[in-house]
Formats: C-alpha cells, sequence, structure tokens
C-alpha cells in the first residue's frame, strides 16, 4: 500500500525531461500535474553540460507547477544503469539497549555496517536495499524492529555507481533549485512499475528503450540482479533516417514518429509520403516500407548485443519472457522484431494513467510509485548513507491551494573487463536457490 502525500517525479533522459505530479490516497496515485522539456546537455543518458541541462529542467519543472497549482521543491530523480555494479552485503552489531529491545537505532546501525567497505575512488555507493535481518541466528525478519536480541544482522544488496554521473546528477538539481529526496536507480523503480509481483518474483528481463541508449535489466526473486546499457538508442535511428534520407534531424524525428514502423514486414510498400530533402526544392517521396527497412536496421543491431549479454548469463532461462517499455517501443511492429530476435515472448508496458498513456511517461511515473511505497525499514536503511531522504508520508511540495486535477496529453558500456564479468555470472548463478 502507498504512503498518502503528494510526490514528484524527474526523469532526465537523454532526449526529453519529464516532471510528474502525483497524489497517493490509500495506495490510489491521483496524477495532478505533468511537465515535459526537450532535454539539453545530456549525452547517453548522463549529464555532459550543468548549465543546459538544468536550463531544461527548471523549464520542464515549471510546467508541472502551472497545471498541478503548487509550487515544486523536492523531487525524487532517476538515475541510468551506467557501470552499475550490484553486490550483496551484510552487516552485524550488538544490540545497544539496555533491555536488549530493536529500535530504529539500530536497524541504522546495521545498515551503516553492511556499508563499511573499501570502494575504489572513483565510485560511491548510490542505494543500499535491505533484504532480512537475522536476530540471534533467527533469520527471514523483514522487520526486526520491537523484537529481543542480543545480535542483529542485515543481508542485503548494495548498488554502486560511478562518482562523476551521481555528483552531475545532483549538482543539476540543487542547481535548479530543488531538494533532491532520492535517487534512484532507474531500472529498480521501472521494475517495480512495470513488472507484476509474479514476473518479478520467478523473474523477467525488462527492457527499456529511452533515446540516448538501451537498458536491459534481469530481475529476480523481486530483485534487481543484472544491468546491460547499450549505447544507442532512438536518437541513433533518427540519425539513420536523417543520413539515409538527406533530410534534417528535425525532419526524421517528425516522419519516425508520424510514419515509422519498427518491423518492415508490417509496412506497406503501396503505403508513401513526402519529405525534405536538404539541397532540393521539390519534396521527395518514399514508402512506408524503405522508412520501417532503416528503422529495422539499427534496431536489430541492438537487439542482437542485447541478446549476446543476456545469454551469457542465462537471463532467458528465467520464466517471466521480456517487458518491454520506454519511448521507442512506441514504434508499431516492436515487439513483433524483438520477440524473432530474442526468441522468447514480448510484452510491452505502456501506463495506463489518463493522459499518460505513452511508454515514455513510464520512467518518471515509475520514480513516484517507488517512493510512494518505500516501507520505513526501507527508509531507515537508506538514511544510513548520509542522504536527506525524507519521511515516506512527508508531502514533498507546498501547496499553494487546491490542486486542479489536470490530463495531459552502439556498442555495450564500451569493453567491460572480463574479472568483472565473471563476477556477474558467479553472482547470478543462484538465481533458482
Amino acid at each position: 500500500m502507498g504512503n498518502t502525500g503528494i510526490y514528484v517525479g524527474l526523469d532526465i533522459g537523454t532526449t526529453s525531461i519529464k516532471v510528474i505530479v502525483a497524489e497517493y490516497i490509500k495506495g490510489q496515485m491521483n496524477v495532478i500535474g505533468v511537465g515535459s522539456e526537450r532535454s539539453e546537455g545530456l549525452s547517453r543518458g548522463v549529464v555532459v553540460d550543468i548549465d543546459k541541462a538544468v536550463t531544461a529542467i527548471q523549464k520542464a519543472v515549471k510546467q508541472a507547477e502551472q497545471k498541478a497549482n503548487i509550487d515544486i521543491h523536492e523531487v525524487t530523480a532517476g538515475i541510468p544503469a551506467n557501470l552499475l555494479e550490484i553486490e550483496p552485503c551484510q552487516g552485524m552489531i550488538a544490540v545497544a539497549d539496555e533491555s536488549k529491545e530493536i529500535n530504529d537505532s539500530d536497524v541504522k546501525n546495521v545498515a551503516a555496517a553492511a556499508l563499511v567497505r573499501n570502494l575504489p575512488p572513483e565510485r560511491e555507493i548510490l542505494t543500499v536495499l535491505p533484504d532480512e535481518f537475522v536476530v540471534d541466528g533467527f533469520d527471514g525478519i523483514k522487520d526486526p524492529r520491537g523484537m529481543l536480541g542480543v545480535r542483529l544482522e542485515m543481508h542485503g544488496m548494495l548498488l554502486t555507481a560511478p562518482k562523476t554521473v551521481i555528483h552531475n546528477m545532483r549538482k543539476c538539481i540543487e542547481r535548479a533549485g530543488l531538494t533532491l529526496v532520492q535517487l534512484v536507480v532507474n531500472p529498480l523503480s521501472l521494475g517495480r512499475l512495470a513488472l507484476s509481483d509474479g514476473e518479478q518474483d520467478f523473474g523477467t528481463v525488462l527492457v527499456d528503450l529511452g533515446g540516448g541508449q538501451s537498458t536491459a535489466a534481469v530481475i529476480h526473486d523481486h530483485k534487481l540482479k543484472y544491468t546491460y546499457v547499450d549505447q544507442e538508442g532512438g536518437d541513433y535511428i533518427t540519425k539513420d533516417i536523417s543520413v539515409v534520407l538527406n533530410t534534417s534531424f528535425d525532419s526524421a524525428e517528425k516522419i519516425k514518429r508520424d510514419y515509422g514502423y519498427a518491423d518492415s514486414l508490417q509496412a506497406s510498400e503501396g503505403e508513401s509520403f513526402p519529405i525534405e530533402v536538404v539541397g532540393q526544392d521539390a519534396p521527395v517521396t518514399i514508402s512506408e516500407k524503405y522508412l520501417a527497412e532503416i528503422i529495422e536496421a539499427r534496431l536489430t543491431q541492438v537487439f542482437e548485443r542485447m541478446n549476446k549479454a543476456l545469454e551469457k548469463i542465462g537471463a532467458f532461462d528465467l520464466p517471466g519472457g521480456i517487458v518491454m517499455t520506454g519511448g521507442v517501443t512506441a514504434l508499431p511492429g516492436i515487439a513483433e522484431l524483438a520477440s524473432d530476435i530474442f526468441k522468447h515472448n514480448v510484452k510491452l508496458y505502456i501506463p495506463d494513467e489518463m493522459g499518460l498513456r505513452h511508454p515514455s511517461f513510464a520512467q518518471a511515473l515509475s520514480l513516484i510509485s517507488y517512493t510512494a511505497n518505500l516501507s520505513e525499514i526501507d527508509l531507515l536503511a537508506q538514511s544510513a548513507l548520509g542522504g536527506n531522504l525524507k519521511a515516506v508520508t512527508k508531502t514533498t511540495v507546498k501547496k499553494q491551494e487546491e490542486p486542479v486535477v489536470e490530463t495531459t496529453t552502439t556498442e555495450k558500456q564500451t569493453t567491460e573487463k572480463k574479472e568483472s564479468f565473471s563476477g556477474i555470472r558467479k553472482f547470478l548463478s543462484n538465481f533458482f536457490e
């Protein structure tokens, strides 16, 4: 059940920045404001120009404020899975209270003990996810508070990312005049929104096709097990169209959205449309089939690289199949093309909130859902990082008046180290244990 309050999700993507304001009441999400602005200062999911990114964030926030009729001060933001590392962690402490009753402070201390490790200077801990607690040898405990014990242990997962990626993202948000409630790795929040309970439990591959890059995540036993980032996304498709047809990037983007098919078998040879060609006065007519062949060629390359990476770790042995979302999945025929390449069942996830029924809004919505459904134990563990995570019951924006309800309409992360990949294989070997 979600916690009551107002939450703001900030999705800083390569092609667009989306801000969604939603109110949670008794587990029900009610979207009250949306802002969307073309991205500036980002490349392949990573901030490369802070000033430009700040300006774009401020514009998107302003749109959401006007539609929701509130001032936005605090946001939950997503961070891409570039060079993300996932590893188990555990900590153990002696219960401090004389009565030996475990309290909030003990939970925070045992989480802090689990964070003690030697990290390379270029990496930073992003998130700690408690899995279970052990009290005097009794395991499988989700919330140990109020129990009697002498020794408390915590077992969980640790997510680390490059410091520069985390710092630049935080800097942009601060410079935009916002307070960061939490920074969540994108596949973690997206998996909890896009996948059913059974899919998260038995194991599913989640594919997010964005504008700047494409991400595959393996989720099993309700945990994020593995991520793969391909440095090509929807922008590369648009560039291909622009180069092959000798038209501007904006024109290529428009015809991709209006006439594009991901699967050339579904496109018609008889249907054609005009395009403006650089250096020619008169428009040139091309067929839907020809355009679809250009789009299919790039998507095939991305899917084949992704398929190779996922096969190496045995991800397709999981029964959940593949769930795809992200802006590129709006192209007709993409599920059929992916199914042909992956040789597994593929289904699309599209949000069902009115006015947001487009896969490009899935990530921003997932950030709201993730934050609203954090338990007190999750918050206590995360607070051990020394961040500024707020209580889940606290409203994240200051209301001016009653809100008005508004409906709106490459290659793999270059040369993975062999030892890192072998570590991943070893880590995933317990999928079915």
